[in-house]
């Protein structure tokens, strides 16, 4: 089949700082990305014109959509969504019009991953944890600058994908050390209430090492500096200096690292057990392939495993890190694609 005559798809990942818009097609029964264009979200005054200037503008034999999904970074509420960071404000009606679809569908960054997951190929994903895998729940984690979460359940017109603000849940300490943590964080923070995306996140991970920074015998560490200068000014972006100087083997950094692979170990079996996912827990977030090796050690391992009367269940169930960068893009075509099919579009 000629790219003239199959149906294309389209797919988009919607950021502060970037967009990602691309057209897919079918391939031996298996989603093709056509054509792909990067877009800095800041130089536009909204999606409507990125959207006209990519489909005008795209390869000649390509025809235009007439399904797309677009991966939003925010809340998506009754079609309508506002970008993260961007005073955008989308709505699936105005949008589908003005690029000329028959349907459209904004789903929230996070959630979107479940709409993938089914159809990652192994060069997407990493295997974590071998298991077993059914037709039951699935979910997926991830730790980027807060802590992203979804569900999946099957139905009879398939993959159902429900958003979760489970991130935002209570941090419970499970050992001296984390209490410690915890009450300078609350302290430190002026907070109340510790969530869990307060630890277990890119954020979290700057937050652990200021904390073990505070000890005296660390004055003069090299660190220190950019610590004190993280607190207000995000740019210096201290947790990925903590994660190499971890891997210069650091020992306060590797600490560092340590004590949050563990909570964050715990926080992936925490949502196993709550989602019961036999279909699969996945770790994504943008930290899943910069932190690779951490998710595949025991510090990580272990610590979502040990839930008591549930810890047999969960070693029994298949965890994977998904690493490709594009894995949201990709999921958004897959949902494009499902789209397609429910109206019986897609050649």
């Amino acid at each position: 089949m000629s790219l003239m005559t199959t149906s294309t798809l389209l797919a988009g990942d919607m950021g502060g700082t970037k967009t990602l818009l691309a057209l897919y097609g079918m391939n031996g029964g298996k989603l093709t990305q056509l054509h792909q264009q990067r877009f800095i979200s800041s130089q536009w005054p909204s999606l409507n014109p990125m959207l006209e200037a990519f489909l005008t503008n795209r390869p000649g034999e390509l025809k235009a959509p007439q399904h797309g999904c677009l991966a939003v970074a925010g809340p998506v509420q009754n079609g309508s969504a506002q970008v993260t960071n961007l005073p955008w404000k989308l709505k699936e009606e105005q949008l589908a019009a003005s690029a000329s679809l028959n349907q459209l569908e904004l789903v929230n960054d996070f959630r979107v991953l479940i709409y993938g997951l089914p159809h990652f190929e192994e060069s997407q994903q990493v295997v974590l944890h071998a298991g077993l895998q059914d037709d039951g729940p699935l979910a997926i984690l991830g730790a980027g600058t807060g802590l992203g979460m979804a569900r999946g359940v099957h139905s009879k017109n398939g993959l159902m994908a429900l958003a979760s603000e489970g991130g935002h849940r209570e941090f419970a300490p499970r050992t001296d050390e984390e209490w410690r943590l915890a009450c300078w964080l609350k302290d430190d923070l002026g907070l109340d209430r510790l969530s869990i995306e307060r630890v277990v996140s890119g954020t979290g991970l700057g937050h652990i090492a200021r904390w073990l920074l505070q000890d005296p015998e660390a004055k003069q560490h090299p660190l220190q500096l950019v610590a004190d200068q993280w607190k207000t000014d995000k740019s210096c972006d201290l947790p990925a200096q903590v994660s190499l100087a971890a891997d210069k083997k650091d020992p306060l950094m590797t600490r560092a690292l340590q004590i949050w692979l563990s909570a964050y170990g715990s926080a992936a079996g925490d949502l196993a057990v709550h989602e019961l996912c036999t279909g699969g827990l996945w770790i994504g977030g943008g930290t899943a392939s910069k932190q690779l090796p951490g998710l595949q050690s025991e510090t990580f391992l272990n610590a979502m495993r040990e839930k008591g009367r549930f810890k047999r269940l969960i070693s029994q169930i298949k965890v994977t890190a998904v690493v490709d960068p594009e894995a949201g893009l990709f999921s958004a075509a897959c949902r494009a694609r499902t789209l397609a099919e429910s109206s019986g579009t897609l050649a």
